[in-house]
């Protein structure tokens, strides 16, 4: 096992380590204090489309326990909370009216982790659209960007002055291809037109929201949270290799593109350009305005090869084998050096910011024995995982901080509470909560860090 005090001792003094959750998977409350439904909670009321029809209607019972949650994170040494805002609590339908009792929740949680001295690094969107929204056409209609725009007002003119940082979208990768092309997430839609709409849509819902965030709150520092594709040939073919950089503008570039260049990737255009949604003039100048932070969530690579079928839709692959034998419950491999060399890529390619780990983790099911969880593979794989990240900052990339996801095990959407990903283990029959070995580890990280590197 890696001593965390080992481990920490190769970060500097002012790096910030945190753990991570989103509203939907931990909330619950879903009825409660004015907030209507989402479409995920629509979602899990399709049959067949979450596991065990599984839904977020209790969750983790975070909106009664979050003073109990709060304590955990404080006893952890934990210095940053990053959570994300629940839309369907603040402007129950997506636009109209506020709702109050939806903000004085998350007063009364940022007030807490304040008394706590705990950093709070919130994002105004984890995939929970206003159900209301999709009568609308939901992210395929441009109006959403701007309802979007009016809500990242409302919360920061009142949460704003607490916020030690805000990230106005968690992996639009997820909520526009995974929900909208492949259909394995909310809203479930297995359509081109909609999905490349989605895209424009929320890339420019990113850009009106710095704007709102900037007007409101200019001293909060604003950044996205991209969930980047560490993109790998599957072989060393020229075939393989012209799909993994088609792959690479499809999966990175759609964001990376529009956001820190300005343009969207020029292959995408050439091969699916006829099919995007207007980009109205000034659109890109919206989006592409500089940011303080971008957010990095990383997991496993993506391994491609070209897929050779008469019609492949763009970027015309398919997934290319393991190379590693050691996968995750869920069945992802771990990989850990492609996360090095992702962010290399990454910073070769555009002019980024600062980065935030926001999201690392890895889904291990070990259950309770006696009272203890040893969870050795979570451990080796955040071990691992925070080497990697180390040497980026020896190297001399701009790695600021990192989040563990996640703090508790949760509702891991279309998979339901089949996999856990926490430090802390929940019973979802009494709620009650116990610190893994993975999360002891991470607390003597975290906790002896200050004083280490001094």
């Amino acid at each position: 096992m890696t001593d965390p005090k080992h481990l920490a001792a190769r970060f500097p003094k002012d790096f910030l380590f945190g753990v991570a959750t989103a509203a939907f998977q931990i909330e619950g409350a879903a009825k409660e204090d004015g907030r209507k439904a989402s479409i995920w909670d629509a979602f899990c009321n399709m049959p067949g489309r979450v596991y065990g029809g599984h839904n977020g209607d209790v969750a983790c019972d975070h909106y009664h326990r979050f003073e109990q949650d709060l304590d955990l994170i404080k006893d952890m040494g934990v210095e940053a909370y990053r959570f994300s805002i629940a839309w369907p609590r603040i402007i129950p339908d997506g636009t109209g009216r506020i709702n109050e009792k939806g903000l004085d929740f998350y007063d009364r949680l940022l007030d807490g982790m304040k008394a706590r001295g705990i950093k709070a690094y919130a994002t105004l969107y984890h995939w929970d659209l206003p159900l209301t929204l999709m009568g609308e056409g939901g992210w395929a209609a441009r109006s959403t960007a701007y309802a979007f725009q009016r809500y990242a007002k409302v919360v920061m003119a009142r949460l704003g002055d607490r916020l030690d940082s805000v990230a106005t979208f968690n992996e639009p990768w997820c909520s526009v291809w995974l929900s909208h092309l492949y259909g394995v997430h909310a809203p479930g839609e297995r359509n081109m037109e909609a999905a490349l709409a989605a895209m424009h849509h929320t890339n420019l819902a990113h850009g009106l929201a710095v704007e709102a965030i900037r007007h409101v709150t200019p001293k909060v520092p604003v950044g996205l949270v991209l969930n980047a594709h560490s993109v790998i040939a599957g072989t060393d073919s020229t075939e393989d290799k012209a799909a993994t950089e088609r792959a690479f503008d499809f999966h990175n570039g759609a964001f990376f593109g529009p956001v820190f260049k300005g343009e969207y990737p020029a292959s995408l255009l050439e091969a699916l350009g006829d099919r995007m949604p207007v980009v109205e003039e000034g659109d890109l100048a919206v989006i592409s305005q500089k940011l303080d932070w971008w957010g990095l969530n990383y997991y496993t690579p993506m391994r491609v090869s070209a897929d050779p079928a008469e019609g492949a839709e763009f970027p015309a692959t398919k997934p290319a084998p393991f190379v590693n034998e050691q996968v995750t419950d869920i069945g992802w491999e771990i990989h850990a050096p492609a996360m090095k060399s992702l962010v290399e890529d990454l910073y070769r390619r555009y002019d980024l910011p600062d980065c935030y780990v926001t999201e690392n983790g890895a889904c291990d099911n070990t259950e309770l024995v006696d009272g203890q969880i040893a969870d050795d593979m979570r451990l080796d794989y955040y071990a691992d995982h925070l080497g990697v990240v180390a040497d980026l900052v020896k190297d001399g990339y701009p790695m600021k901080g990192y989040f563990a996801w996640s703090l508790m095990d949760n509702f891991e959407w279309a998979e339901g509470y089949r996999m856990r990903f926490g430090l802390v283990y929940v019973d979802y029959e009494t709620q009650t909560r116990t610190i893994k070995k993975s999360g002891n580890w991470y607390s003597t990280l975290a906790s002896t860090f200050g004083s280490s590197n001094e």
